[in-house]
């Protein structure tokens, strides 16, 4: 039988996300509910609570056209770009007020679902960081709303909703534009190679060649530097809201190998859109 709109898509997306994507988007939700006002600043951020509530409501919006087959351009892929067409939409949307945003957060989160349901999950689109399936653009609207999330919690002063197991869901996305994403000014020349290792299971190699990059699902058999990271820690160092010194000091990541110095280098060799 076809999957309709509105039914559970856990059989076209993989196993675990569409719950992930309508929690998270319920999270947040949760959260703008619960806020006092929405002018208060976002720590790192020169957005209000309320801009990046604006945005995660405009972000939902173009993914599920996205995923129902509409083509949305914004930017061209490149970090500078996707800022100045998140600027440029912010200026042209209003809304700042909680409930309406987080009403909006839910439906749209839940109008990619039911794209999701409605189209094959490998089929190829075009997004705002190039091509990617229905599937790894579903991790993409997880990851996004993970990060926007944890700011927005830190911002209201609440727990943040990013755990291991939402995490592990984003992986496949963040492996996917890990070349897409490559930081040319720290990564010009570089030559090295990465075993990375999830707490849980999760395993990728990362390796440079005279500053291009390659990931592959299997770590190399010999890496320069082997990383063991928990899986929270590590979507949060990967969008640059963790240093990754501190996650050092505190026990969630530990470095090994040949080369284990270049074990702290490695995320700032990526740049989050």
């Amino acid at each position: 039988m076809e999957p309709v709109a509105g039914q559970d898509v856990r059989g076209a997306l993989p196993e675990g996300l569409a719950d992930a994507i309508r929690t998270t988007a319920g999270d947040i939700a949760e959260l703008l509910r619960g806020a006092p006002g929405t002018g208060g600043p976002v720590p790192g951020s020169e957005w209000t609570v309320g801009e990046a509530a604006a945005h995660l409501a405009q972000a939902n919006a173009l993914m599920a056209d996205i995923a129902a087959g509409r083509p949305r351009s914004h930017g061209d892929g490149t970090p500078q770009s996707l800022a100045e067409a998140n600027t440029q939409a912010l200026a042209a949307f209003g809304e700042r007020d909680a409930k309406p945003l987080a009403a909006m957060i839910e439906e749209q989160a839940g109008a990619f679902l039911d794209a999701a349901a409605e189209h094959p999950a490998q089929e190829m689109l075009i997004t705002p960081l190039g091509p990617l399936t229905r599937e790894v653009l579903g991790s993409y609207l997880l990851t996004h709303m993970l990060g926007h999330g944890y700011d927005l919690a830190r911002a209201l002063g609440r727990p943040h909703m990013v755990d291991p197991a939402r995490a592990g869901l984003a992986l496949p996305f963040m492996i996917e534009v890990m070349p897409r994403v490559t930081d040319a000014n720290t990564t010009a020349g570089l030559t090295a190679c990465y075993a990375v290792r999830l707490w849980g299971g999760e395993r990728f190699g990362v390796t440079f060649t005279d500053g291009t990059v390659s990931v592959d699902r299997r770590p190399p058999e010999r890496p320069d530097c082997t990383l063991s990271i928990e899986p929270a820690t590590f979507l949060l160092m990967a969008l640059g809201r963790c240093a990754p010194t501190s996650a050092m000091a505190r026990g969630r990541v530990f470095a090994w190998g040949r080369k284990p110095w270049i074990g702290p280098r490695f995320p700032r060799y990526f740049k989050a859109p």
